[in-house]
């Protein structure tokens, strides 16, 4: 009975040491399988590259309007750029960028955006906007070449923009001014319908000569009149003199109007 007790007892305790081993095996197997992982994947074009958890990201903070290129680099562009899959240039490689550094900024990052040989467009993540991709492939680069500033374009097109603005406005209040000088140097009565004045109001004396007035048209009877000066015609049409009645006898008109009705007899003459 006892050596049967006993017999057990070993049982149940190798039991336990056996199941405490495969637990500690496994834990070992996890933590290895963790230490190995790789830090990316190789991505072709045409595979699935993970856009979903990229997209997920959190994206740069847009207060400041800056886009963390290096991040975008390390989720994105890393697997192949580090390690040269599929013919990729490794990071700060000077001989395997030459040949393309070469070619420019602007031909790399088209590269980038839509992808080039083994390349896929963004990196495989169609998530990427321009701006991102831009600021990744600067990342990428920095180290063989120098970039240029980004979005330094874009600051330069609405500054033209401004500074055609400022001339077209600068050009606009000198045509301003330019009118207002000319519609300064105009008399008061250039707007008035001379000739419907002088018909309603002079045409009387003026096409009979009725009373010694000039008849409208005729140089020499204008001659000595003229003479005088603009000024003084109008005071006389506006005033009266000799048999002409002030104002043609209409005392209606304002003292414009009369004067129109005088720059129309006197283009006959001139």
């Amino acid at each position: 009975m006892k050596s049967s007790k006993l017999i057990m007892g070993c049982l149940a305790t190798l039991g336990m040491t056996a199941g405490m081993a495969s637990a500690q095996a496994e834990v070992d197997r996890d933590a290895i399988a963790e230490r190995l992982k790789p830090v990316g994947q190789v991505c072709l074009q045409g595979e699935d590259c993970g856009t979903a958890s990229a997209a997920a990201a959190a994206p740069a903070d847009a207060s400041t309007g800056g886009i963390d290129g290096g991040d975008i680099y390390n989720r994105v562009c890393m697997a192949c750029h580090e390690t040269g899959a599929a013919g990729a240039p490794v990071r700060s490689d000077a001989d395997a960028w030459a040949a393309r550094v070469d070619q420019g900024w602007d031909t790399l990052l088209d590269h980038s955006i839509n992808g080039f040989n083994a390349m896929p467009a963004r990196g495989g993540n169609p998530n990427l906007s321009d701006d991102e991709v831009a600021a990744a492939t600067a990342y990428l680069v920095e180290p063989v070449m120098d970039v240029p500033e980004l979005g330094g374009g874009a600051d330069e097109a609405p500054a033209e923009e401004a500074a055609a603005d400022e001339a077209a406005s600068d050009e606009e209040q000198v045509a301003e001014a330019a009118d207002d000088a000319a519609a300064a140097d105009e008399p008061a009565h250039a707007g008035i319908d001379g000739e419907a004045i002088y018909n309603q109001a002079c045409m009387a004396c003026h096409m009979t000569g009725a009373a010694g007035a000039p008849i409208k048209g005729d140089a020499d009877a204008w001659g000595p009149r003229l003479e005088q000066g603009m000024e003084t015609l109008y005071d006389h049409s506006i005033n009266g003199f000799n048999a002409m009645p002030a104002k043609g006898g209409n005392m209606s008109l304002s003292d414009d109007e009369v004067k129109a009705a005088v720059d129309f007899m006197v283009e006959a003459v001139q």
